[in-house]
C-alpha cells in the first residue's frame, strides 16, 4: 500500500476532456492513478495505466481488468470521485490532482470543486485541472497567511470566497489590485482579473479560504 512518500494521487472522473495533450502534461510517471467509473474512457488518451479503479458502474461497465477494483453500491452518500479521494487519503497520499471532474452535470462539478475543501481540512493539497483552467485553494489563518501567484501563462484569474468570508486579501501586479480587502460569499467581486503583461500576479490572504482559478485565454 502506498505511503506518503511524496508521490501524488491522480483522480480521473468521467467529465469530458477535449485537450488531452494539455492534461497529459500534468501527469508524472510515479502518479498513483485512480479511475472513477466512466473515467476509464479517458485511459487510452491519457496514456496512464490505472493503479486503482473505483465505481458503482452505473455509467460504465466494469472492465474486469487485473487492476485492483473497488465496486461501490449505487445507493451511497459519497460520489465515486469523493470516495476515490477518501481512499487516496486512507492510503497515505497528501497531494492530489483531479482531472475529468469539471463540466457536464453542474451538480457533480460543484461537488467536485468543494472536494478541495475536504482535502484541505484533512491537511492535503488538491488541484483541479480542465481544458481551460486550473483551480486550487488559498488558505490563510491568523497564525499563517496564504500566498499564491499567477504567471502570464494564465492571463486571467478569479478568486471565489468558497467557504465563509476571506479577509486580508491583497492582489498585486494585476489589472485590478486589492489591499487588505474582504471577499464575501454573497458579494463575489474578484472575478476575471488580469495579469499585467510581463508580470506575475501575487495574491495573499490573512484569514479564510479562496478558490483561485487560473484561466487560459481562448
Amino acid at each position: 500500500m502506498p505511503s506518503d512518500d511524496g508521490n501524488r494521487c491522480v483522480i480521473v472522473g468521467g467529465a469530458d476532456i477535449g485537450r488531452y495533450s494539455r492534461i497529459r502534461s500534468y501527469l508524472k510517471d510515479d502518479d498513483y492513478v485512480i479511475y472513477c467509473d466512466s473515467g476509464l474512457r479517458h485511459m487510452k488518451d491519457l496514456g496512464a495505466e490505472p493503479s486503482l479503479i473505483v465505481g458503482d458502474f452505473d455509467s460504465a461497465d466494469d472492465p474486469h481488468l487485473e487492476t485492483e477494483t473497488i465496486t461501490l453500491p449505487v445507493a451511497k452518500d459519497d460520489t465515486d470521485s469523493v470516495y476515490a479521494l477518501k481512499e487516496g487519503m486512507k492510503r497515505g497520499f497528501r497531494d492530489f490532482l483531479l482531472i475529468g471532474v469539471i463540466g457536464g452535470r453542474f451538480d457533480h462539478t460543484l461537488v467536485n470543486t468543494y472536494s478541495l475543501i475536504l482535502l484541505c481540512n484533512h491537511g492535503c493539497h488538491g488541484m483541479i485541472v480542465d481544458d481551460h483552467s486550473e483551480m486550487e485553494l488559498i488558505t490563510g489563518s491568523p497564525e499563517r497567511s496564504g500566498y499564491a501567484s499567477v504567471s502570464g501563462e494564465y492571463p486571467f484569474f478569479s478568486l471565489v470566497a468558497i467557504e465563509g468570508t476571506a479577509s486580508g486579501v491583497s492582489i498585486r501586479d494585476a489589472k485590478f489590485c486589492l489591499e487588505d480587502a474582504c471577499i464575501h460569499p454573497y458579494y463575489q467581486y474578484a472575478t476575471s482579473n488580469e495579469v499585467l503583461p510581463g508580470r506575475t500576479a501575487q495574491i495573499s490572504i490573512n484569514d479564510g479560504k479562496l478558490l483561485l482559478m487560473r484561466i487560459l485565454s481562448e
